[in-house]
């Protein structure tokens, strides 16, 4: 596959902002709307099996608690990690709740005679291989080992399992269009010097309070913390509100950020592009999409809506 004109629009979670995140429906939407690369966030079963989800939780995008009351933890949450596959695949997918059951995004889809299903990891990479051979666009991919730390500590090693996935599907070299991204830059690490992974690696930027990971993200955005990242890593994904400071008064202004990274010689692919969620001091998708992209030349970027996305290219 060739290189896409910059920036690269990358589906986050699929078309996202029109159906279900990380359904196949909405893969093969994004597919169809021009997307140059589809998203996959990776988590473990309980029996070892990745499956395509945001969380290592169940209970935002599906009916767990209706199906399965009583199986959550002590903080109320339902893991993925306490259900085998089989049950999983008898969960309804749903748009994104917040804790008391609103939708996140009122707007998004609000059909109720659609069902929708949780799919694994090799599922999807077999839909996209026959999107390929049936469409005749070549589409690239871009999963994210999703708390790897954490999934050590409740015994499994998620890592290995992933990237006999990608291998078993061709994906092995520099070359290929695979982008690995994790939170945990010592993950990224591990994949690189541990298993010798020649893949592109992407070090997903996001704030410290997150607890995505064991990673001080505040560093990582200094030159030395750049300059370090370039030995092991081909790119960043950060949070866009890293990308521009914003004035008393509204004035935007960029944080250099892209810049600086572009200097050590490291891609930048920021998220998320929402036009349902602008980020503070932005009027429209349009002009988010502008300063983005015109000013700051970032090279890729992860929307809920890639044919918004593309057709500003």
């Amino acid at each position: 596959m060739g290189p896409p004109i910059r920036p690269v629009i990358i589906a986050h979670r699929g078309a996202s902002g029109y159906l279900p995140e990380h359904t196949l429906p909405a893969k093969a939407l994004a597919y169809t709307m021009g997307a140059d690369y589809l998203e996959q966030d990776v988590v473990a079963t309980r029996d070892d099996e990745l499956v395509v989800l945001h969380d290592i939780h169940l209970d935002r995008v599906t009916d767990v608690a209706t199906q399965f009351a009583g199986r959550s933890r002590v903080d109320g949450r339902y893991y993925v990690r306490d259900f085998s596959l089989s049950e999983i695949r008898q969960l309804e997918v749903h748009e994104r709740t917040n804790a008391d059951g609103t939708p996140v995004y009122p707007d998004r889809f609000k059909r109720n005679d659609e069902v929708f299903h949780v799919h694994t990891f090799t599922e999807e990479l077999a839909f996209i291989a026959e999107l390929q051979a049936n469409e005749g666009r070549a589409v690239g991919i871009y999963p994210e080992i999703k708390r790897p730390a954490w999934h050590r500590d409740e015994g499994v090693d998620v890592t290995p399992l992933f990237l006999d996935v990608l291998r078993e599907f061709g994906y092995e070299s520099h070359g290929d269009p695979v982008y690995i991204q994790c939170f945990d830059d010592q993950e990224l690490v591990r994949i690189r010097d541990i298993y010798n992974c020649e893949m592109k690696l992407i070090q997903l930027v996001g704030q410290n309070e997150w607890g995505e990971a064991n990673t001080d993200y505040d560093r990582l955005c200094t030159t030395e913390g750049l300059k370090q990242l370039a030995e092991r890593v081909d790119g960043i994904g950060p949070w866009i509100n890293h990308l521009y400071r914003q004035h008393p008064g509204g004035r935007i202004e960029d944080s250099g950020l892209v810049a600086n990274a572009h200097a050590q010689g490291l891609a930048v692919h920021p998220f998320t592009f929402r036009k349902d969620d602008l980020p503070p001091g932005f009027e429209s998708f349009a002009e988010l999409l502008r300063f983005a992209v015109d000013e700051l030349s970032v090279d890729g970027l992860f929307t809920d809506f890639p044919d918004l996305a593309k057709n500003s290219k």
